[in-house]
Parts: C-alpha cells; sequence; structure tokens
C-alpha cells in the first residue's frame, strides 16, 4: 500500500462496507492508485458482518480488517472504529461503494492548512448514471454549492482531534449521523469547507422503485430524527426541509383524490388544479437548472423525482414519529 508501511502516518483512509463485492474493492484500489507523494498513510477497513468475500479482499489489498460485529450494525458504529483505531492526524472517510479521485487528498490537505476548519469534502458524483433514470437523477442530489458548509456526508477528510474533541458520531443513528455530528462540530467552534474538486465516484446501484423508495424512506427518518436534535439544540440544521417535506410529502400523498373529487365536481376545477400542479412543476425546474445548464429534460427529471421522493420520505417520518411515541429502535433500512 506504498507509504502505508511508513513510520509516519499523515492520513488514515477508513473505508467502511457490508457485502460491497467489486465495489469495494474498486474502492481499495482507487486509495492505492491515489496520488500520495510524500504523504504517509494507512487504509483500514471497518466490515459490518458482510458475508460475501469482502474480508479477503480487503486483506489481499493491504487494508488493515476491523469487524464490526454487532447485532444492530450502522455506518456511525463502523465509521467510530475506524477512525478511534487511527494512528493519522487526518481521517479520510470512505463508503466502501465510492472510488476516491486521485488528487483529492492531497488539495483537501492543503485547503486544511487553515486553522478554523475540520473538515474538508468535494464532489461526490455518481459512477455509472445511465444504470437507470433513478440513478441519472438522483446523481444530481450530490450537487452542492461550493464554500462553508453546515454539514458533510459520508467521503469528508476531517481532523482526528476534532472528532475526539466531540466524540464522533453518534452511534445510535441508523441515518443521518454525519450532519448530526457537524452539528456538535460547528457548537465546539469549527469550521467546514466545501471545495470544488472531484472527490469520489460512487456506486449507488438504485435500479429499481423499491430501492429508489426505501432510500427516500430512510432519509424521512434521518430527517425527521436529526431535526428534532436539531431543534432542542437550537441548531437550523435540517429544521425548513423537515417541515417542508413532511407538508409536501401529505399534499402529494392526497392529490390524487383531490384531482378525483374535482374531475368529479367540475372539470374546470380539476383542469385548474392540473395548471397549478405544472406551475409549481416549472418553478422546480428552474431553481434546480443551475445543477445542468442547458439540460432541460434531466433538469425536468430531476424536479418530478425532488417532488416524488417527499411521498416515502413522508413515510419515513411517520415512522420514526411512532417509534418515539412507542420508545422503540427503527432497525437499519437497507436499500440495497
Amino acid at each position: 500500500m506504498g507509504n502505508q508501511s511508513s513510520t509516519q502516518i499523515d492520513v488514515s483512509v477508513v473505508v467502511i462496507g457490508r457485502n460491497e463485492g467489486s465495489r469495494l474493492e474498486r474502492c481499495l484500489q482507487s486509495v492505492a492508485q491515489a496520488h500520495w507523494g510524500s504523504t504517509g498513510h494507512e487504509l483500514i477497513y471497518v466490515d459490518s458482518r458482510s458475508t460475501d468475500q469482502s474480508v479477503a479482499s480487503a486483506q489481499a489489498l493491504g487494508a488493515k480488517v476491523i469487524a464490526l460485529d454487532d447485532a444492530s450494525p450502522c455506518a456511525a458504529k463502523a465509521r467510530n472504529l475506524g477512525w478511534q483505531a487511527a494512528q493519522g492526524a487526518y481521517v479520510m472517510f470512505l463508503d466502501g461503494d465510492t472510488e476516491l479521485h486521485a488528487d483529492f487528498v492531497t488539495l483537501a490537505l492543503d485547503t486544511l492548512s487553515e486553522p478554523e476548519l475540520c473538515a474538508v469534502w468535494g464532489h461526490r458524483r455518481e459512477s455509472r448514471p445511465e444504470q437507470s433514470l433513478y440513478t441519472k437523477v438522483l446523481d444530481l442530489d450530490w450537487i452542492y454549492p461550493v464554500g462553508r458548509t453546515l454539514y458533510f456526508g459520508g467521503d469528508v477528510l476531517v481532523r482526528r482531534a476534532a472528532l475526539a474533541e466531540v466524540g464522533g458520531f453518534d452511534p445510535s443513528l441508523k441515518a443521518g449521523e454525519e450532519p448530526e455530528m457537524c452539528a456538535r462540530l460547528r457548537a465546539a467552534g469549527w469550521q467546514i469547507e466545501h471545495i470544488d474538486v472531484p472527490m469520489t465516484q460512487h456506486d449507488l446501484a438504485v435500479n429499481s422503485l423499491r430501492a429508489y423508495w426505501l432510500r427516500a424512506y430512510r432519509s424521512g427518518i434521518a430527517y425527521a430524527e436529526v431535526a428534532e436534535r436539531m431543534r432542542l439544540r437550537g441548531d437550523v440544521l435540517w429544521q425548513h426541509e423537515a417541515r417542508r417535506d413532511f407538508r409536501h410529502g401529505i399534499v402529494f400523498v392526497v392529490a390524487p383524490l383531490a384531482l378525483a373529487a374535482s374531475l368529479w365536481l367540475s372539470t374546470a376545477l380539476a383542469l385548474t388544479l392540473i395548471a397549478l400542479a405544472l406551475l409549481f412543476l416549472a418553478r422546480t425546474v428552474q431553481r434546480c437548472a443551475w445543477k445542468v445548464p442547458g439540460q432541460w429534460v434531466l433538469c425536468v427529471q430531476y424536479a418530478v423525482h425532488a417532488h416524488l421522493q417527499k411521498i416515502p420520505a413522508l413515510f419515513g417520518q411517520l415512522k420514526w414519529r411512532r417509534a418515539r411515541r412507542q420508545q422503540s429502535e427503527i432497525a437499519l433500512v437497507d436499500y440495497k
């Protein structure tokens, strides 16, 4: 693994995964092929009870393998095991279905020379957006404005000292663990930077309506739980988004019934409702046009996705609210 054996380890690459198969091999190979220069690094793979050849593949590719032997595994627990075993002053977190861009770590380290920054992340994009319409539109979800941000996702370069200062990720969260920890980092005085460089290629592998639904459903659970925690601590993170998704989800569930009733009452009323819906969609198309300049068909598809995903997200929020009332734990929702 190149500089992994050097005495000075500057960056610890922590990869988490569960039954990622060939995706994991590509991920670990991308770390080996990155442009490390004089930067010493190590590679740690945390496996969440895989039943495929993930562990053997990781060992063969030179990674230190740590097993998360937990009846209820999640990304937060896996990442905590990884960074706590890390020797580097910086931790590069990767999901096992991603591939690291060769130059990202070097560029991110340069940015982290600013002492107020605890974390730097770049652009994550889908490696095979053409594999399905679902992946094609979800690829655009990864496009964020650059600059100071409130949170980062699963792929990021972080100061290990900052992780230790806030105690790492909350292991009780099955999703949304990154933004929740970011709120604690910001409360401790740290800042987060999104830089305009490629970071990772991702293989989402959403090829069915069921996978698409489950992913949005899990997102709804995460939004509801993290937003409630932020509300209690007075943080703005996800407050507006969670309320908006809940309201819009109800509207989109009720909309077909409202349209059917309007057709029965008055054709003019039905046409008015359809016109309003199209205007609403057109506004969304205009707002997201910056993500795909000149690609209006894709922009319309993305706008439809942006609204339709609110339906499974609504059910995710309702699931979390019911679990909170019953004081029960929600199992990990795996869409792959």
